[in-house]
C-alpha cells in the first residue's frame, strides 16, 4: 500500500507492505485522517519528541531512525474481518476508533508507532473492539475531528466545570477551539478566548465563545476579571476574611498553546483562586514562579487524550450536531501533499486543521 513515510527528517511517499491481520483485527481503508499539533512538533523536533516520550515512560513508540507513518485522527471504511473477529462490521461501514489497535492480548499504538502504519497509509489493521460506527447521516469527514475534539471534552470534564464558572481558553488552535466547544457544550459562559492570530479569533467565535480578545490590543486576563467581579466587590484582604463583599464568580483557564513562557504568564495574571488546566503540550523545560501560585492559591491540573467513553460521546455530540466541526476542516491533501501541508499548517492564517486523504 501507498504511504506517506515521515524517513529520517522529511516526508516521502512510497509503499510499504499491506497490514497482515491479527487476532480480533479488521483492515480498514482510511478514508481521512487529520494531521494534529503533535505531528508538527514530533516532526520538526523529532530529536526532543523521541527523548521525552522515552524519559516520561515510553507513551509513544516513536525511534528516530525507523520510518514512521503518522496518522492517529483518522475516519475508515472496513473492508473484511480478520481472523478471531466476531463479523459485527459489514465491509463498507464507516468507522472510526481510539489511535490504538490490539493484536491478540497486546495494546499498540497507532501514530507514532515504528511497527503499526498509522492514517498516513491505504490501510488500517484495528482492533475490531475498538471500532465505533458512524451515526446515520454523519458526514464522514467529520469523524477525522473526532480525536481532536474529544481532547477538548476531556480537558473540560477533567476542570470540573459547574454552570457558575467563567472560562478563560489561551489560544484558539484546534485543541483550544475544542475546549470552547466542549465548555459550551456544557452550557459554560461567558467563555472568553484569545489568540494573536486574528483567523483563529475568528473560528474561536464560531465555535461559540462568548468574548474573542486580541492580546495585541487588550488583555484577555483584564477581560476575565470584569467578567467574575460583581458590583461592590472589594479585593481587600480582611474585606475577603470576614466575608464583607460579594464573591466573584469562579475562573477555570485552559492553557491551549503549549509554549515556554505561557504557564508563567498565566500564574501572574490569573485571578486569585482560579482554576488552571494545562491542555497545550509543551515539550520544552519551562519556568514559573510558585510564589505566584502560593499567594493566590491556584488551582493546577494537566491533562492529556481521554477516555473511552468521552471518545465515544465526542462521535455522539458530532453526528447529532451538538458540535459543528465544519468550520474547522480548511484543506485536504493527497499523500503527496503531506510535505507541503505539513509547512502550511506553521501559518495560523491559512490552516486550521487539513484532513489527509490517502485515495485522493
Amino acid at each position: 500500500m501507498r504511504a506517506a513515510i515521515f524517513r529520517q527528517g522529511d516526508f516521502v511517499v512510497d509503499t510499504i507492505p499491506d497490514p497482515v491481520l491479527a487476532e480480533g483485527q479488521v483492515l480498514v481503508r482510511t478514508r481521512a485522517c487529520g494531521i494534529c499539533g503533535s505531528d508538527l512538533h514530533a516532526a520538526k523536533y523529532t530529536d526532543a519528541f523521541v527523548d521525552v516520550a522515552k524519559r516520561s515512560g515510553g507513551r509513544f513508540a516513536m525511534v528516530k531512525d525507523r520510518d514512521i507513518v503518522f496518522g492517529h485522527e483518522f475516519v475508515g471504511e472496513v473492508v473484511a474481518n480478520g481472523p478471531g473477529t466476531e463479523g459485527r462490521f459489514a465491509p463498507g461501514t464507516l468507522v472510526t476508533s481510539m489511535p490504538l489497535t490490539i493484536a491478540g492480548r497486546r495494546v499498540e499504538g497507532v501514530g507514532y508507532n515504528p511497527d503499526v502504519p498509522g492514517a498516513f497509509a491505504e490501510y488500517l489493521p484495528l482492533a475490531e473492539r475498538m471500532l465505533l460506527p458512524l451515526p446515520a447521516g454523519m458526514d464522514p469527514d467529520h469523524a477525522a475531528l473526532v480525536e481532536p475534539i474529544a481532547v477538548g471534552v476531556h480537558a473540560v470534564a477533567f476542570a470540573r466545570t459547574t454552570p457558575e464558572d467563567v472560562a478563560l481558553v489561551i489560544g484558539c488552535g484546534p485543541i483550544g477551539l475544542a475546549v470552547i466547544a466542549a465548555l459550551k457544550l456544557q452550557g459554560i459562559g461567558p467563555v472568553i478566548a484569545t489568540d494573536f492570530s486574528p483567523a483563529r479569533r475568528a473560528l474561536a467565535q464560531r465555535m461559540g465563545a462568548d468574548i474573542v480578545v486580541d492580546p495585541a490590543a487588550a488583555s484577555p486576563y483584564a477581560a476575565l476579571e470584569a467578567a467574575i467581579t460583581p458590583a461592590g466587590f472589594d479585593a481587600g484582604r480582611y474585606a475577603q476574611l470576614l466575608g464583607l463583599s460579594p464573591k466573584r464568580r469562579p475562573a477555570v483557564i485552559f492553557e491551549c498553546v503549549g509554549m515556554p513562557g505561557v504557564m508563567a504568564q498565566v500564574f501572574e495574571q490569573a485571578p486569585a483562586g482560579a482554576r488552571i488546566v494545562i491542555v497545550g503540550v509543551c515539550m520544552e523545560p519551562d519556568r514559573f514562579e510558585p510564589f505566584f501560585g502560593i499567594v493566590k492559591q491556584l488551582n493546577v491540573q494537566f491533562v492529556l487524550g481521554y477516555t473511552a467513553e468521552e471518545f465515544a460521546s465526542t462521535l455522539g455530540h458530532i453526528g447529532a450536531g451538538r458540535i459543528d466541526v465544519a468550520p474547522l476542516i480548511t484543506g485536504r491533501v493527497g499523500l503527496d501533499g503531506v510535505r507541503q501541508a505539513f509547512l502550511d499548517l506553521a501559518s495560523p492564517e491559512r490552516h486550521a486543521k487539513v484532513l489527509v486523504e490517502p485515495w485522493r
